[in-house]
């Protein structure tokens, strides 16, 4: 912090010694006006391109296009069974939400200790029990349980959250 205040003090001064060199050389007031309005509007104009490519470059960012024409069967994928308009439409809809598979809903019940039908907020309530009993940060253990706990969580609010 010191550097640079020592920096933009050291230019300032810099400036000054070069405005009152102008202003000496150009006696008539007017005329150095001139010249320092010239000087500050090419200098307003640098600053303005800098910042104009500084907004650009932020907004540069990663954009994702699927083509499914280009698709080769090569790869052990059978392009002909799979509808890549379908997908496309999917996609951006952001309709993934696909429903659990056979016999996870009565695995998620019995991980969570459930033997009926449970409620939204018996889901929340016991999954803040077992988070804490799972969870890697408490127990020193690795995080595939807490995967798994979160896993038939969103399950059980797939099926019972509504």
């Amino acid at each position: 912090m010191g550097r640079e205040l020592t920096y933009i003090f050291s230019s300032l001064i810099k400036w000054a010694i070069f405005f009152g060199i102008l202003y000496l050389i150009f006696t008539n007031f007017g005329t150095f006006l001139i010249i320092l309005f010239i000087f500050v509007a090419i200098g307003y104009y640098f600053f303005y391109q800098f910042k104009k490519k500084l907004k650009e470059s932020s907004n540069q960012s990663f954009k994702f296009t699927f083509n499914g024409k280009d698709f080769s069967s090569g790869s052990g994928f059978n392009a002909k069974d799979f509808n890549f308009e379908q997908f496309e439409e999917q996609f951006r809809r952001g309709n993934f939400n696909t429903p659990p598979q056979f016999g996870e809903v009565e695995k998620a019940k019995e991980f969570f200790g459930f033997t009926s039908t449970p409620t939204k907020e018996e889901i929340k309530k016991r999954y803040k029990e077992l988070a804490k009993k799972y969870h890697p940060d408490i127990n020193h253990q690795d995080d595939t349980m807490m995967q798994q706990l979160n896993h038939y969580k969103e399950v059980l609010l797939k099926v019972y959250g509504n």
